[in-house]
């Protein structure tokens, strides 16, 4: 049954100067199928798919701005020309069938180094090709992991400018947003937790210390962004752990983001504990988009476990969100978003090829 009004959910966003057509965005996850870093024909066709199936935005991998600052051998890269290169023909590929192509840039941190799921997601040995982590602090993730070496105020310098220019070089392989990994356990959350820093210098202690190095990656990776062109940053609002990383202290973090011309915040958990009691449910994770959408006066996206169009339409109808990201939904069906748009009475180009299905 068609709706009275247009639905929010199928109704464009404009961010900065870039108009998205509609808000499913789908969310960044990791598909360990890459060679050096580079984007091949796996990454075309998954991310092309979903820009078919009428996203309106379709964002990469978590994508390392380092080869130590990878999760796992086989992650992408945005630290190289010949990974930007790579990455021409997916977006050109994305836009060409309507949506808007994002890339998330990322470190792993003290998560580097492990092995793809499929063969168990374990530290890797130097046996096995394995390398150094690198953290705020020499705390290892959990039994297992390497302790990582403790960066230096000259490391953190270099890995700031490796944000920037992968920013820089994102923008020649024709990205349109990009997001920065400020989540799940990964090098930047490192800093903001207090259960992964421990420094006593000018980059951990207060909140304020161990907001520092984040703020100033967010600042680096602005000024090489387009000014034209929106940026985001994925964060978790909690650790989930108490007396660790909460949502007061997210929405603190949020404030000092928009200060720096951050956006949207994409609002994830968890990461920093493998011990961590996680209250997963549908929708779990939207009261953080809804409060730091309301506390810092800035765009927000929910995520987590959202599977139905009218789940997602009431969270925008609602103001709880500015957009929904998807991730495990549209693994199961690339096409949701059409099937979301027939379900909600939403007017949605199909591709021509497909018209024959869409009565």
């Amino acid at each position: 049954m068609a709706m009275s009004s247009s639905p929010c959910l199928f109704s464009p966003i404009k961010l900065r100067e870039l108009t998205i057509s509609n808000r499913v965005f789908m969310s960044p996850m990791c598909q360990y199928s890459a060679v050096d870093g580079l984007a091949n024909d796996w990454h075309l066709v998954h991310l092309g798919t979903r820009a078919v199936g009428g996203a309106g935005l379709v964002m990469t991998e978590a994508s390392a701005v380092s080869p130590e600052g990878r999760i796992s051998l086989g992650d992408t890269g945005i630290w190289n020309e010949a990974q930007a290169d790579a990455w021409q023909h997916v977006t050109q590929f994305i836009k060409n069938h309507g949506s808007v192509a994002a890339i998330q840039i990322a470190h792993a941190g003290r998560k580097a180094a492990t092995d793809l799921p499929w063969r168990g997601g374990r530290p890797l040995s130097d046996a096995q090709d394995g390398w150094q982590p690198v953290a705020p602090s020499a705390i290892a993730f959990d039994d297992g992991y390497r302790v990582p070496e403790v960066l230096s105020v000259a490391e953190l310098a270099r890995i700031e400018s490796a944000f920037a220019e992968a920013a820089a070089r994102a923008a020649r392989a024709g990205f349109d947003v990009v997001e920065i990994h400020m989540a799940h356990g990964y090098l930047l959350h490192e800093f903001l937790s207090p259960l992964s820093n421990r420094r006593t210098d000018a980059y951990g202690g207060s909140l304020e210390g161990r907001m520092r190095f984040p703020v100033a990656v967010a600042r680096a990776v602005r000024a090489a962004w387009p000014e034209h062109l929106p940026l985001f940053v994925r964060i978790s609002a909690t650790d989930w752990v108490p007396g660790a990383w909460d949502l007061p202290d997210a929405i603190r973090l949020a404030r000092e983001l928009k200060a720096v011309g951050v956006d949207l915040v994409d609002c994830s958990s968890g990461g920093s504990s493998a011990s961590a009691k996680v209250p997963a449910a549908p929708g779990y994770q939207v009261p953080f988009a809804a409060t730091l959408r309301s506390e810092a006066g800035l765009a927000t996206g929910a995520v987590g476990l959202i599977t139905s169009a009218r789940q997602a339409e009431d969270i925008l109808a609602q103001s709880q969100a500015d957009a929904i990201l998807i991730g495990r939904e549209l693994l199961r069906n690339p096409y949701w978003p059409l099937t979301a748009a027939r379900e909600l009475g939403a007017a949605i180009d199909w591709p021509p090829q497909y018209l024959r299905a869409k009565i």
